[in-house]
């Protein structure tokens, strides 16, 4: 397995939900003659949010699955990180283009208790080694 192999991965799967949600906005800026701003446009408001939402937490997420990495954690410990986030990324964005909202909930409360553990595990395997 390459060095940064869950990292990687991590990366190709959130960029990729990223640029989906990207091309959303633009696909609904084209239709609906949207240049700039949302054009008081709900479902423009929902596409670019979801975005957004991704965007604050897939970085974030990023650095501690890299620091995880290099701090020497479990593969099977990235393994799950690594999986359960992206599906939890992908259920709030569903939630939220859907206005499905117990879908967008779960993927929230998924992202922050990831976003915890992932931090629990930055402690255990890079700073205490």
């Amino acid at each position: 397995m390459a060095a940064h192999f869950w990292f990687d991965l991590f990366v190709f799967l959130n960029v990729l939900i990223l640029t989906l949600l990207a091309l959303n906005i633009s696909r609904l800026r084209i239709s609906e003659k949207v240049a700039n701003g949302d054009g008081n446009n709900v479902e423009l408001k929902k596409a670019i949010r979801a975005h957004g939402n991704g965007v604050e937490h897939v970085v974030v997420f990023a650095l501690l699955i890299l620091a995880l990495e290099s701090g020497s954690a479990p593969s099977t410990l990235l393994a799950a990180l690594v999986g359960v986030f992206t599906l939890g990324r992908l259920a709030h964005a569903a939630g939220m283009l859907g206005s499905f909202f117990n879908l967008r909930r779960l993927g929230a409360v998924t992202t922050y208790l990831l976003e915890l553990a992932a931090l629990a595990g930055v402690l255990r395997y890079c700073l205490l080694g």
